[in-house]
């Protein structure tokens, strides 16, 4: 049993990962001959509307392709060990294969049809992956991604329909129409609302934390790099819909906000995955915003990139899990470098990454970013967004780092904790390897000539100056107890408010999901199983059952019931010789 259990890893991380392979030297060839593919499988012709199955193969597709096989064939690896203790671990593998076949359905599409067909596996898929451990909290977070996702659902179908007036869902055959043409304007709110909520922006952001209830495996590769950036990759496709659009402005500030609110979030958030997810949705706020400024590319390059790191701090944070036991408070942890030093390794370079320390994957798509927007005729707002967001990417490290590798262990006093899982470690080394090389592999792929931004020097030396700051605060508030801290951090009523992601889900999917449901459970509660029950269905049911319970009781042809009615006729008999 348990051969066939790991065999079914082993062949699926084989597969995946030679089909990584396979991508990135096909990717290699179409970039040198400047190469597309397009094919097209007519599935049913009606009238003058045929609904056609596409592909497309162009370097952007297969180089996003190759990114999510190599991922998920170490994640798959990485389940090897970390899901050993699991009865169906099968069934685990083959959810994360639905899943990747979903992505690539959605990667490879220039149909709006074939991509409703991965959007919603997506959707799918991520549901039973999130509800996996079964329990409460695995079933509330699970609704709650499942029904924001439903909103950006809904909208891909009405831009199917919308999309009838040109008799073809191919759109990459017409985005330059319908960007010039005013009623068409539709599809491009209709695309950014899908996207946002795939990509968790603002209001539709309280399902990503939530989503953290699925297994470490799954964060890794779901919430870090395939679904969350699927909004991300279809605005990158569509973005020629979307040049100086009011929608685009309104995009650019929802996302700088989702990118400052996650940052403050994971300052004051204690659970080690939902640290990472805040993270994750702070990098997917600087995606969409870079996007909405007009570099699709530069969106890109930063998707991929972040895709590596984002999904070995994940897997460092599941190896912390599974030694402490299941405990995901960071402040039952500390001093984990002199017992994990490898797995402290991964951790502080996936993190350093993320911070966008020179010559890591991180920083070659983050200093390009950040240089843009200063070399931008942007607003003092949105530059400000940037920015400060940039020194809270530092802030939550150096505060995550200081709470978890440095310091006592705080758990018990007889611990266990051991750096020699094998399994785990050699597939984090694989993606350790990508995140110190990634960044400068894909700024020599995707950009044919080195960009160089000229700036004052001042506002060169803003991203060392925010990352400088950021890290003295991360470092300063993590050696303060816990009272000095809220004394620091103002008020504490203010300090919920941050927290709790600025309300957000209550006041968005808990509020209005709480109103509809209560709304529809008392249309059921008082019509369905109310009177609308009582006069049809059950009260019909009631009313014979009664009656045929009498008719039977008189059928019976029992004596007493004889005896009983010979004794009431000679009762009804004397009363009325004594009155007449």
């Amino acid at each position: 049993m348990n051969n066939n259990k790991y065999s079914i890893c082993f062949i699926s991380f084989l597969f995946l990962f030679m089909m990584s392979m396979l991508m990135f030297l096909l990717m290699i060839y179409f970039i040198m001959m400047n190469k597309v593919i397009f094919l097209e499988w007519e599935i049913i012709s009606l009238n003058s509307l045929s609904v056609v199955m596409s592909i497309l193969f162009d370097w952007m597709s297969l180089l996003f392709m190759m990114f999510v096989f190599l991922i998920s064939s170490v994640v798959i690896y990485y389940s090897k060990s970390y899901m050993s203790s699991e009865m169906n671990l099968s069934r685990f593998i083959i959810l994360v294969l639905l899943f990747v076949t979903s992505m690539m359905f959605l990667i490879i599409s220039p149909n709006i049809i074939s991509i409703l067909l991965g959007w919603d596996g997506l959707g799918l898929v991520s549901y039973l992956l999130v509800i996996y451990y079964q329990n409460y909290k695995s079933y509330n977070a699970g609704m709650l991604t499942a029904l924001s996702n439903r909103i950006g659902d809904v909208m891909i179908l009405m831009v199917i329909s919308w999309m009838m007036n040109f008799g073809s869902w191919n759109y990459i055959f017409y985005l330059e129409f319908m960007s010039n043409d005013w009623e068409m304007k539709m599809v491009s709110i209709m695309i950014v609302l899908a996207a946002m909520t795939k990509s968790a922006q603002i209001p539709f952001s309280s399902w990503l934390p939530a989503a953290m209830a699925a297994p470490t495996p799954v964060s890794a590769l779901v919430h870090s790099s395939t679904l969350v950036t699927a909004g991300v990759y279809l605005l990158i496709r569509f973005n020629l819909l979307l040049n100086n659009t009011l929608m685009f402005k309104i995009l650019l500030l929802f996302s700088g906000l989702t990118m400052f609110m996650a940052g403050i979030s994971a300052n004051y958030e204690f659970d080690l995955k939902k640290i990472i997810a805040l993270s994750t949705l702070s990098q997917l706020g600087l995606m969409m915003s870079i996007l909405s400024m007009g570099f699709p590319e530069l969106a890109f390059f930063h998707l991929l990139t972040h895709a590596m790191f984002k999904a070995l701090l994940f897997m460092c944070a599941g190896v912390i899990i599974h030694m402490m036991g299941d405990m995901q408070d960071i402040r039952f942890m500390g001093g984990l470098s002199s017992y994990i030093p490898l797995t402290f390794l991964c951790f502080s370079v996936s993190n350093m990454a993320l911070c966008g320390i020179p010559f890591l994957a991180g920083f070659y798509s983050k200093d390009l970013i950040l240089d843009l927007v200063s070399f931008s005729d942007l607003n003092f707002l949105i530059f400000l967004l940037y920015y400060f967001s940039t020194g809270l990417t530092m802030f939550y490290s150096i505060r995550l780092i200081m709470y978890l590798m440095l310091g006592d262990f705080n758990l018990i006093s007889i611990y266990n904790l051991y750096d020699e899982d094998y399994v785990m470690l050699k597939g984090m080394f694989i993606l350790l390897i990508m995140s110190v090389l990634s960044g400068s592999m894909l700024s020599w792929v995707i950009f044919s000539y080195p960009y160089m931004i000229y700036l004052p020097l001042n506002l060169k030396m803003m991203v060392i100056y925010v990352s400088i700051w950021g890290g003295l605060m991360g470092y300063l508030i993590s050696n303060m107890k816990i009272y000095s801290m809220n004394k620091f951090l103002l008020v504490y009523n203010l300090s919920n408010f941050l927290s709790l992601m600025w309300f957000m889900p209550g006041l968005t999917t808990y509020g209005v999901s709480y109103l509809f449901l209560n709304f529809s459970q008392k249309l059921l509660k008082n019509i369905d199983m109310g009177w609308s029950e009582f006069y049809s269905g059950w009260g019909m049911m009631s009313v014979m059952k009664k009656y045929s319970n009498i008719y039977m009781f008189f059928q019976m042809n029992s004596l007493s019931i004889y005896l009983f009615s010979f004794i009431i006729w000679l009762i009804i008999s004397l009363i009325l010789f004594i009155l007449f």
